[in-house]
């Protein structure tokens, strides 16, 4: 069973957190990891920096920028990761855009993950569509789960469709915003959770977007399996570096 399955099956509230790979300092990668685990954390996703970060809000965009002037990149962020297994158990996936995919070749690419350990790829800019067709074969090769966004604005039939090709989970974007965190979800957000939850997917739901503290993760996984935080990490790694991930995390749970 992949490990994210594996940890889906085991927990409920589920925390999730996005970094980007050698921010703040080039070799902070490996280090971020294996201090995320040992604080608690259930799933660590891997921002891969690229030069056009569409999705991204100002905290995210500006820690990319910081990696790929530290020298992050992908055959860099795959050489930081090889032996991480003999240390780390918890599910890794790498979140990022696919031109950087396309480029090292996308068989390429998922072979490398699957030789390191990393268990699933977010790429928002891949379609559902050109995935199916073109690379769901790959992807299921090397044991990789692809997953897949979804918004406020996705309809209904677009939300099954993804359900139906997913195999992990479903990044349920909190809002139609690029990332930022906020201090907690008004009504909409609210009842937009709520009509996700009532859909009954077969695969869970977790909340991304805006998620920042205790508040803001309780109200998210009220609704759904479990949330993601990344610039409120990222704001707390640039505050702090490295030194008190610990403290971090203990604020959220």
């Amino acid at each position: 069973m992949n490990r994210i399955n594996q940890k889906l099956s085991e927990k409920k509230n589920v925390l999730s957190i996005y970094f980007t790979a050698g921010y703040p300092r080039l070799n902070d990668t490996v280090k971020i990891i294996r201090e995320l685990e040992t604080h608690g954390v259930d799933m660590i996703e891997i921002g891969l920096p690229f030069s056009d970060p569409l999705a991204d809000g100002p905290t995210i965009q500006q820690s990319s920028t910081a990696a790929l002037k530290n020298g992050m990149h992908t055959e860099c962020l795959f050489g930081q990761l090889a032996g991480i297994r003999k240390t780390v158990t918890i599910p890794l996936i790498i979140m990022g855009y696919f031109n950087p995919v396309l480029q090292y070749g996308v068989e390429n690419f998922c072979k490398k993950c699957r030789e390191i350990g990393i268990d699933g790829l977010i790429l928002p800019d891949l379609p559902l569509d050109v995935y199916m067709e073109h690379y769901e074969d790959i992807f299921k090769k090397y044991n990789l789960a692809n997953i897949f966004l979804i918004t406020p604005q996705t309809s209904d039939k677009r939300i099954k469709e993804i359900d139906n090709a997913s195999e992990s989970f479903i990044y349920m974007v909190s809002s139609s915003s690029t990332t930022g965190a906020r201090d907690g979800f008004g009504e909409e957000q609210m009842s937009y959770f709520q009509r996700m939850a009532s859909l009954r997917l077969k695969n869970p739901l977790i909340v991304g977007f805006g998620i920042s503290n205790t508040l803001t993760f309780n109200q998210a996984t009220a609704k759904a399996k479990g949330a993601i935080i990344g610039s409120a990490f990222i704001k707390h790694l640039a505050k702090n570096g490295t030194n008190a991930i610990g403290d971090f995390v203990k604020r959220i749970r």
